[in-house]
């Protein structure tokens, strides 16, 4: 670790340079949130507001509902990011996984299907395979909880606002935001008439166009309806059947009825389904000319990947099996807004179902002579019921109360072989959960507010898993039930009107859960479920705004201890193969800063950006799987001749926990006529360097920076845009994600990649219009 000294002043340095995540928004418009109906800054008003102009003001103002209700984030005592459409589009960002780009703290590592993806906070996150274990970065649509992160997977259409919550979340948001939490708000019905539309194609064969109208159908009902359709061919090229793989076909809709059933009583009913595929092509960058698949004779790099060059910059793949996946799921959400004096109490009710089927070239190669496939699927089924009652926002004392009920059922099919690693299995998961939370502010002397915040829950996990390979076949069932509490501290002071100081202590929890993944025999279910994983957070943090509010300037320190980590490891099976396998790894130790600037010196100009400083170590982790090929010079150790490998990572740094990584953005739109804009973006994106598995060299991807540029035309009123974008504009290679495949090459060196979608410099064409 660093000292602090030098880090602090790397931090003043970076944020000198650039400007922070709080969008700055000119507009206010009534929308619905997931909170409760409020005034609204609008990034998301920006977005379905066409009759004023956009910067007809300089003041930056930007609000969250990460306590539940709507409210300035410059007064929310808590980290947390507002992300706009405007930032999305200036950082090229169109689908979840690319999130992190615009979210410093946040991470996301792409996988051969979403399941296995990874979405961290603060160098936290799941890294686990098997159903029914829970997230550390809760996602949440409208308010509503995705079942699990494969779910959010996909484009972002209709998004109004995005908010990234930092930290353990578990008092208001539950047991699966340990580590934090991503709301994604989108589009709600207007009181006019209106519709929105967007396309983009780029040189490299993307098309993609969405749409959303919306209005009353009379004058207490509204609706909105929207659609959207992207397609990818990909950047790798599979040499086997001449097609491009590592690309992806989108449809998503969405549709909403608003009622106004009485002066203070209104629902809203929206409903959406999704359906989609991917292909899967992950490229060997490094090889040893040496290597044999699976250790047998003739079985080399140019036998079984014929045509093949690898490299570093290898775009292809040779694979005789058509890896992909398919996706499909739909959903409902029922909101209910009652007004009971100065009170308002709030329903949510949803359900959720969702499919994944993923098909995968285990062996990744062409060979003739080895042949390995990996079929399986995942289904998931979610119900939801949530009560809410909040006080009104502006009371001296205020609160909000609530009940959640939720009822989460998995379902894997899985199958591998026939060659290695035999599997053939199917597991279901359960999870019943019912809990009370609630958070009390409390202004009790003139600019100092406490908060105390508390939720109790009770949980019931289940399962069954039965193998069904001859030589291990079995079946096993069981259940488990846990009550858990966690809260929140904390005290802000309002020191002036733009300036506030805070801080709170919190904790949080992830909930027991059952290893269900290949190699699930007796001793595994005689030991019972894992043990939860719960963090304590201690956070200090200064909101605040200069020059009449055209600059805002946030920092969050932050300082997390996590117990009984929830984690996936390798074990190394007798035949020699490797399998996955979930435990409790040890502790863990996350902190550092963060810091936010957003600056618009004249009403056409606008700097936005962030920035995070992460220190994140194991402090407790003294058995670890080792990484394939490594010796006892690089820590791999072994007691008897006879007795497992592993190494002792307490002390080192977490994986996939970058000590630095930024993101800034300028946003020019000088008026060019009467009724004409200009317009110039320009974003820079910058990671340190990171491990994908501890210490693994195989799996380390160096320090890097993208930039993107946009240059186009606007109407004055946003009435309709147009720009011509370059993204990667200097053509810099990285990879999100690195494979060490050694163990099915002889224990030598062999590493795949997955490319990201900017792997290379691309550009294209966005039009939109907006009436």
């Amino acid at each position: 670790m660093r000292g602090y000294q030098v880090s602090v002043a790397h931090a003043a340095l970076v944020a000198a340079c650039m400007a922070g995540s709080a969008q700055a928004q000119t507009q206010t418009q009534t929308v619905d949130t997931s909170a409760a109906t409020t005034t609204a800054v609008a990034g998301a008003a920006a977005a379905q507001s066409a009759g004023k102009a956009a910067q007809d003001d300089v003041e930056i103002i930007v609000t969250t509902t990460a306590q539940k209700r709507f409210e300035n984030i410059q007064n929310v005592p808590l980290a947390v990011q507002v992300v706009t459409p405007a930032q999305l589009e200036a950082q090229g960002v169109r689908h979840f996984q690319d999130l992190g780009k615009v979210a410093p703290s946040l991470t996301i590592r792409p996988a051969e299907h979403p399941v296995n993806a990874n979405v961290s906070l603060r160098g936290v996150g799941t890294f686990a395979f098997g159903i029914g274990v829970e997230p550390s970065v809760a996602v949440t649509v409208d308010g509503a909880a995705l079942a699990f992160q494969a779910r959010a997977f996909t484009d972002l259409p209709d998004v109004a606002m995005i908010e990234v919550l930092r930290g353990p979340q578990s008092t208001l948001y539950g047991k699966a935001a340990s580590a934090g939490l991503i709301k994604i708000m989108t589009t709600q019905p207007t009181n006019d008439f209106h519709i929105k539309a967007n396309a983009t194609v780029t040189d490299d064969n993307e098309y993609g166009g969405n749409f959303s109208v919306s209005g009353p159908l009379n004058e207490k009902l509204g609706y909105v309806f929207s659609a959207s359709y992207s397609t990818w061919d990909g950047n790798v090229k599979n040499l086997f059947n001449g097609q491009n793989v590592n690309g992806r076909e989108t449809l998503n809709t969405r549709g909403k009825l608003k009622w106004k059933a009485a002066p203070d009583v209104t629902f809203t009913l929206s409903a959406n389904y999704l359906n989609g595929n991917t292909t899967v092509g992950r490229p060997f960058v490094r090889m040893s000319p040496t290597a044999q698949l699976r250790g047998t004779p003739g079985q080399t790099s140019n036998v079984v990947l014929p045509g093949v060059t690898i490299g570093m910059l290898n775009q292809t793949v040779s694979n005789d099996y058509n890896s992909r996946t398919k996706y499909w799921g739909y959903g409902g959400l029922l909101r209910t807004d009652i007004n009971v004096g100065k009170l308002q109490l709030l329903g949510l009710t949803s359900y959720d179902r969702f499919r994944l089927d993923d098909y995968l070239d285990h062996d990744d190669t062409a060979s003739t002579t080895i042949k390995n496939l990996q079929i399986g699927a995942f289904k998931s089924k979610l119900f939801t019921q949530e009560i809410r009652l909040l006080s009104p926002g502006t009371d001296a004392f205020r609160y909000a109360l609530g009940i959640y009920y939720a009822d989460t059922r998995f379902q894997r099919p899985f199958a591998r072989g026939p060659a290695y690693s035999i599997a053939d299995w199917f597991a279901t998961s359960r999870s019943r959960q019912i809990a009370a939370f609630g958070q009390i502010d409390w202004e009790f002397v003139p600019k100092l507010t406490a908060t105390v915040g508390g939720r109790a829950q009770n949980e019931r996990v289940q399962y069954t898993f039965r193998d069904n390979v001859p030589a291990t076949r079995g079946s096993w069932a069981g259940h488990a039930s846990d009550n858990a509490t966690t809260y929140r501290l904390g005290l802000n002071y309002q020191a002036t009107r733009d300036v506030m100081l805070f801080g709170s202590y919190a904790t949080g929890y992830k909930g027991q859960t059952y290893d269900l993944t290949t190699g699930f025999n007796t001793a595994r279910a005689n030991a019972g479920p894992i043990k939860p994983e719960t963090s304590k957070d201690k956070e200090f943090g200064i909101r605040t705004q200069f020059f009449d509010r055209r600059m805002t300037f946030n920092v969050t320190y932050f300082d997390t201890n996590y117990t009984n980590l929830q984690a996936q490891t390798i074990e190394t099976l007798s035949d020699g193969t490797t399998n996955f396998r979930l435990t409790n790894v040890g502790g863990m130790n996350t902190k550092g800063l963060e810091f936010e600037l957003a600056v618009r010196p004249i009403r056409d100009l606008t700097l936005t950006g962030a920035a995070t400083y992460l220190d994140a170590t194991y402090t407790s982790y003294p058995v670890a799987q080792c990484f394939p090929t490594q010796s006892a010079a690089q820590g791999c150790q072994q007691l008897t001749p006879t007795s497992p490998k592993f190494q002792n990572l307490t002390g080192t740094r977490a994986v996939q926990a970058p000590e630095w990584k930024t993101s800034a953005g300028l946003d020019y739109a000088p008026a060019l006529t009467e009724t004409l804009n200009g317009v110039a973006q320009f974003s820079w994106q910058y990671q340190s360097s990171v491990y994908y598995a501890a210490r693994d060299p195989q799996q380390f991807q160096p320090g890097f920076s993208i930039f993107n540029l946009a240059l186009g035309a606007r109407d004055h009123h946003r009435r309709w845009e147009a720009t011509v974008f370059v993204n990667n504009l200097f053509d810099k290679q990285y990879y999100p994600s690195l494979i060490n495949s050694a163990g099915n090459w002889g224990n030598q060196l062999a590493t795949q990649a997955i490319l990201p979608r900017d792997f290379r410099r691309y550009g294209g064409i966005r039009i939109g219009v907006n009436y």
